[in-house]
């Protein structure tokens, strides 16, 4: 993990790493079963099943029974970024990435499950995620301690893109706050999709960074976000992995004028993505 991390900093000259990793490891480790995928199908690892049939399991006293930040994978991620910080800490910053809170769930219920008690149980879906996010905040801790420099929470599955504004300010907003509040700085916020409708309360939760989408307006979110760092937002599919260089160019050259602060891919890369593009991107900006 730390060598094919290392890797990417040192083919593209980009002065970051951060470990390929999938988002389910905390998953994994409070439990759940995952699908890995072989061969040439690049898909990250899913869970194979529910691991609750209601957000009612996941109180004060589950978290109790057990130290789960020692369990599943989290150990050997904590010793990968060890290790990739002494390869290439003198040339890059080093990310420690975490799913958020709501995004987790998604991993631990079955959706539809989920959905209903938003609707019925409110109070202890709120409960639930409020234990997600200690949880998480111990995780990256671990991460910091381990040698990254700042954390990204990715909240995919929990972005007012996919749940709506209204769900987002209900459920995601104060579990993101308590997260964020029990973090060291810098903490970047990572979300998917449309949240033009929801900048202002992006703002509110307090990270440091925002990283947005390709499919959210840059100069809006500028506006809304005067004292937050903006970091977006190039299209990793159709500008990264299958534009050219003029499209490339045209792409850093919007975010540039649109005020971001750091030129940074909207969403993950796609494997396939060329060196030669990378490159190309890293000269540019």
């Amino acid at each position: 993990m730390a060598i094919a991390a290392a890797s990417s900093c040192k083919l593209t000259g980009i002065p970051s790493a951060a470990l390929h990793l999938d988002l389910c490891a905390p998953a994994e480790a409070l439990g759940g079963t995952l699908r890995f995928y072989d061969g040439d199908d690049y898909r990250f690892p899913q869970p194979a099943k529910p691991l609750f049939a209601s957000t009612k399991y996941l109180n004060t006293s589950y978290f109790q029974s057990a130290s789960f930040t020692g369990k599943g994978r989290l150990p050997i991620i904590c010793n990968a970024i060890s290790r990739l910080k002494d390869d290439v800490g003198d040339q890059a910053i080093i990310s420690g990435i975490i799913p958020g809170p709501y995004t987790l769930l998604l991993y631990l219920i079955e959706p539809g499950g989920l959905f209903a008690e938003m609707k019925r149980e409110s109070n202890a879906v709120q409960d639930a995620l409020s234990q997600l996010s200690a949880f998480l905040a111990q995780i990256a801790q671990n991460y910091r301690a381990a040698g990254a420099d700042f954390i990204t929470i990715h909240e995919m599955g929990g972005s007012p893109g996919f749940i709506g504004p209204a769900k987002f300010e209900q459920f995601v907003v104060t579990a993101l706050k308590q997260l964020i509040a029990d973090l060291p700085k810098p903490t970047v916020l990572s979300v998917c999709g449309n949240a033009n409708r929801s900048l202002a309360l992006l703002h509110e939760i307090g990270a440091d960074a925002i990283s947005l989408d390709q499919v959210t307006e840059l100069r809006t979110a500028r506006e809304a976000l005067k004292d937050t760092l903006l970091f977006g937002n190039i299209d990793p599919v159709g500008t990264l992995w299958r534009g050219d260089k003029d499209s490339i160019m045209e792409a850093v050259r919007g975010a540039k004028d649109a005020g971001v602060d750091a030129v940074w891919p909207g969403c993950d890369l796609v494997p396939q993505t060329s060196i030669e593009n990378l490159r190309f991107l890293l000269a540019t900006t």
